[in-house]
């Protein structure tokens, strides 16, 4: 930028000039306005995106927040690093519409990889750039053990992988022939195998619109040699979110919130359990909600699902319609809400994508139920249990009696709960203390009770 001074000086050369040679003066202006045109020109800016791991929900955030930054900023480019071997296909596929209905030009330079769901993304940009050496295909759907899922899921890949190529005028066909290796196309796939192209048949067959070996060289070959390039970070918040849906941690939290409400649960005040058990949840479903996986309802059954299934423990006898209506609630809800599903419909979701997430919450159910058998004497004697836990010793001489003794006598008397039955606790009858359980709710401490019946060495009692 001109300053003042400098101005007022060219001003008066100007002036000077004006009594002597006007073609001068006319030479001096155009220099001028050419230097302040040429100072206040504004660079383009160049959005950079590094898309270098699995393609997973996460990463989909990822890729709709940077678009979102890029189109505040008014971004002139939107310029994706790519080298991934693929993920998953929804999140693949909303990574893919994102850039598709991005509002500036979009250009990934494919690092060394772009397989199979980075394929589909590398496809939907408008330009693409190569290092030599690097390759894009093999699209196929695949399960966990990389063997091909039905055609179902195939003939919905293959038609995406068709509509993302034309959308950007490229052959379809060899879209399609990424996905299928029954698509024949002459000099170009007729192996029988699932097509994979290197940079230089990309290039030869306009899958790939010029060779790079850097970032700055994909610049220069667009005329943006100049261009101010800025990258996107990500926040330590969407680094937890990606850390916490990783299958691994989601098992551990449904173990954390299960246990933390059964210890609660079976021993009487609010304590450490109940917080963990929070805290579990909270952050099991709050990255899944923000990555628009777990939708209201499905949290909401979850919820539904242990109520059911603590009302059939401490307050309905026995085990039937409700407990079991309460497992599958919980069991779904926790499940789908982990899958992108709209609804009711897992139209692009593979059914070993369902049984993958099915089987984290059956894993972490069943790890809890031996985590209940196995340490619940080891964690009773940890200082953050032991107000959950009965320490006290039970001596004759403080009232306790055996449980072997005979208890049939004490039906139809009256005592008083020495603790909070939630069912079980303990309660006195003429000084004496004995185990009981409510047969229905929770009866506080210090209320007046009335023993109805003794089921091995356990009263069961009714508040008066």
């Amino acid at each position: 930028m001109i300053k003042f001074s400098s101005i007022s000086f060219i001003n008066r050369i100007i002036n000077r000039l004006l009594y002597n040679n006007r073609a001068i003066t006319i030479l001096l202006l155009v220099l001028v306005c050419g230097t302040v045109s040429a100072a206040t020109e504004t660079k383009k800016l160049v959005y950079q995106l590094n898309i270098r791991d699995e393609i997973t929900p996460g990463m989909a955030r990822k890729v709709n927040k940077a678009i979102k930054f890029a189109e505040q900023k008014h971004a002139d480019v939107l310029l994706i690093h790519m080298n991934t071997y693929g993920g998953l296909l929804d999140a693949a596929d909303s990574i893919r519409t994102k850039i598709l209905n991005c509002k500036m030009p979009t250009i990934v330079f494919i690092d060394n990889n772009a397989a199979s769901a980075g394929a589909l993304i590398a496809i939907a940009c408008n330009k693409i750039y190569m290092r030599r050496g690097s390759s894009i295909g093999a699209a196929t759907v695949v399960n966990e053990s990389a063997e091909a899922l039905p055609d179902k899921y195939q003939s919905y890949m293959r038609s995406i992988m068709r509509s993302t190529a034309e959308a950007r005028n490229r052959d379809p066909r060899i879209a399609e022939a990424m996905v299928d290796p029954r698509i024949y196309i002459a000099g170009i796939n007729d192996s029988g195998k699932v097509l994979t192209m290197t940079s230089n048949e990309a290039l030869n067959n306009k899958y790939c619109d010029g060779i790079a070996e850097t970032i700055s060289e994909v610049l220069e070959k667009e005329n943006l040699k100049n261009a101010v390039l800025e990258v996107y970070q990500p926040t330590w918040v969407e680094n937890l979110i990606g850390f916490l849906i990783s299958p691994a941690v989601s098992g551990v939290l449904i173990l954390v919130m299960l246990g933390g409400l059964y210890f609660e649960m079976q021993h009487p005040g609010i304590g450490f359990p109940l917080f963990a058990a929070l805290l579990a949840g909270a952050l099991y479903f709050s990255p899944l909600y923000l990555e628009g996986l777990a939708a209201n309802w499905e949290i909401l059954i979850t919820v539904i699902g242990l109520l059911l299934i603590l009302a059939e423990i401490f307050v309905i006898p026995g085990f039937g319609f409700t407990g079991i209506s309460g497992i599958i609630l919980l069991v779904t809800g926790l499940t789908m809400s982990m899958l992108n599903n709209d609804g009711l419909n897992f139209y692009g979701i593979s059914s070993q994508r369902i049984f993958a997430s099915l089987a984290i919450v059956m894993s972490a159910m069943v790890g809890a139920l031996v985590l209940f058998i196995l340490t619940g004497k080891s964690l009773a004697k940890t200082p953050a249990f032991k107000k959950m836990v009965l320490h006290t010793t039970m001596d004759s001489r403080a009232g306790y009696v055996s449980m072997e003794n005979n208890q049939s006598s004490l039906v139809g008397m009256k005592g008083k709960t020495l603790t909070v039955l939630r069912p079980s606790g303990k309660i006195t009858i003429e000084g004496k203390v004995y185990f009981a359980s409510a047969e229905s709710g929770f009866i506080n401490i210090d209320e007046e009770v009335m023993v109805m019946s003794q089921q091995m060495s356990n009263l069961m009692v009714r508040k008066v």
